[in-house]
């Protein structure tokens, strides 16, 4: 442990600070407090692909500050947040492990020339290790490499990725397994509100039911980014395979994006089974998840993994190679159900799995089981546990 009354600073760089990401940031300061470190989160706003979505936010410990977006040759967005001088007097600079995060260049320089005189920041990064969610050449994944190798920290949001990592010859005993996660208290604590009869939640879940005509059994749920990985015209021509087997079955799309007006435009046809809720906060998604039996995400499987898991909704998915690192969670047939990456494939195992009552208990069962084991607390504690380790290797 750091001594009583030292004052030690860790700045933390975001291209922008999404929802899902302010209730770590928030448990990472009262940890990093308590423990005389001080922290403070710089960000710009957020990038034209992700404004869509509408979850862009802040956190009491995060300073928005100048930024510039660039376009490289072949349409590469790069980011450049102005943090130089306002990192010099940190500790520790934690990154996102990026090459478009043009920052972190003169940071790792800065940090080189401070080895030799045994002052300034030293520079972690913090992700997913490989790279995961898209195609990627060899002089990429070199170059990736290359530039996590300067760090002086690693913080792997998975296990897996921290395997990769260590393999390209980063020192194990400088990585942190953070085990990427959300705030869930309160999917857990409204999903079990809107279970117990006699409670004003349980009463909106039953207004829910009726309002869209759900059938227990035959209702599914998408919550998430509504842009291109994930996936929504495959989401959408599999809808339409499931209901004309399944009557009675509905799909409940949650979410902003680039790709909504495909969600509209489906749930405007007669007698369609997409039924389209817009934006959600934690409380609604609380509710959807009380009258879901199963989560559809054909495409990318991120952090919705532990969503799952809160809401007792188990996943159905593929075998899609572009999944982001928490699709480790997921183990198939026992928390939820990973399918050929095939739309014929996919509707069949959604039909078999809502046809089979059984099957579907034992996999929420085992979602309940899990959620204990993915929280923001957890992940902070970790994180900030690397975080001493790394100031007390470095004082």
């Amino acid at each position: 442990m750091l001594s009583a009354g030292s004052t030690r600073r860790v700045v933390v760089v975001q291209p922008y600070v999404p929802g899902y990401r302010t209730s770590f940031f928030n448990h990472l300061h009262a940890r990093l407090d308590a423990s005389g470190v001080a922290l403070e989160v710089l960000h710009g706003p957020p990038p034209p692909q992700h404004a869509a979505r509408r979850d862009a936010s802040s956190c009491a410990c995060a300073v928005q500050v100048p930024s510039r977006r660039l376009t490289a040759p072949g349409g590469r967005s790069l980011f450049w947040n102005q943090v130089l001088r306002r990192t010099a007097s940190a500790d520790v600079i934690v990154l996102e492990q990026a090459l478009r995060n043009l920052d972190a260049y003169p940071l790792l320089l800065r940090q080189l020339a401070g080895r030799t005189t045994g002052r300034g920041p030293r520079v972690a990064f913090w992700g997913h290790g490989r790279t995961y969610t898209k195609p990627h050449s060899r002089l990429e994944t070199t170059a990736k490499n290359l530039v996590t190798r300067l760090g002086s920290w690693f913080f792997a949001y998975t296990k897996s990725g921290a395997t990769y990592v260590a393999a390209q010859g980063f020192p194990r005993q400088r990585i942190t397994i953070v085990r990427n996660s959300v705030n869930t208290v309160e999917l857990t604590t409204g999903l079990a509100r809107a279970t117990r009869p006699g409670t004003p939640e349980f009463a909106e879940a039953e207004l829910l039911r009726e309002r869209y005509g759900l059938v227990a059994g035959r209702t599914a749920l998408f919550i998430g980014g509504l842009d291109t990985p994930k996936r929504i015209p495959f989401l959408l021509e599999c809808v339409d395979r499931i209901a004309a087997e399944l009557p009675g079955f509905r799909l409940l799309v949650a979410g902003e994006g680039s790709d909504r007006y495909l969600v509209d435009q489906a749930a405007s046809q007669p007698g369609s089974p997409v039924v389209t809720m817009g934006h959600v906060d934690t409380r609604r998604t609380a509710l959807l998840g009380a009258v879901s039996d199963v989560m559809l995400m054909p495409g990318r499987v991120g952090l919705c993994a532990v969503d799952s898991f809160a809401l007792k909704t188990p996943i159905v998915t593929t075998d899609w190679p572009w999944h982001a690192p928490e699709f480790e969670y997921l183990e198939d047939g026992r928390n939820a159900v990973v399918t050929r990456d095939n739309v014929a494939a996919y509707a069949a195992a959604v039909k078999a799995l809502l046809s089979d009552r059984a099957r579907l208990a034992s996999l929420r069962l085992a979602c309940s089981e899990e959620a204990t084991d993915y929280t923001v607390d957890g992940m902070a504690a970790r994180f900030c546990d690397g975080l001493l380790k790394m100031l007390e290797r470095d004082a």
